[in-house]
């Protein structure tokens, strides 16, 4: 099972990619753009999604579009949530306990890249 340590690990991983504290927990920003964070139980996310998040871990990425997110929650309905709140859109958010590494590597990958400067995206496919 991942846990916070493996987010780390690969998001340490990436060119320009830097760990902050936030309010809800740990997030990660490439060039201050927020790209994953840890999710909280915020009151404005829906009471049965917030539950779930009281009661495991729960990670959220920026992906690319729409057509992203659906492609992630349609593929792995037991791993990814439905819309948690309406703000950073597009994202996904999945329960860490449930998802696949290689999985965490790709969203965690795919967060980044759908959110860095080109150069740095220049310098990882490089």
């Amino acid at each position: 099972m991942p846990s916070l340590e493996d987010v780390r690990a690969i998001a340490a991983t990436l060119p320009g990619s830097e760990e902050r504290a936030t309010t809800g927990g740990a997030a990660w920003f490439v060039r201050n753009r927020l790209y994953a964070w840890e999710a909280h139980p915020w009151p404005s996310v829906p009471a049965d999604i917030r539950a779930i998040i009281e009661r495991e871990p729960v990670f959220v990425v920026k992906v690319a579009s729409e057509e992203d997110k659906l492609a992630y929650r349609e593929g792995w309905p037991d791993v990814f949530l439905r819309q948690t709140t309406g703000w950073s859109e597009p994202k996904v958010a999945f329960r860490l306990a449930a998802v696949a590494p290689d999985l965490l590597v790709e969203l965690i990958t795919d967060g980044w890249y759908s959110r860095a400067p080109r150069y740095l995206r220049r310098e990882f496919d490089g």
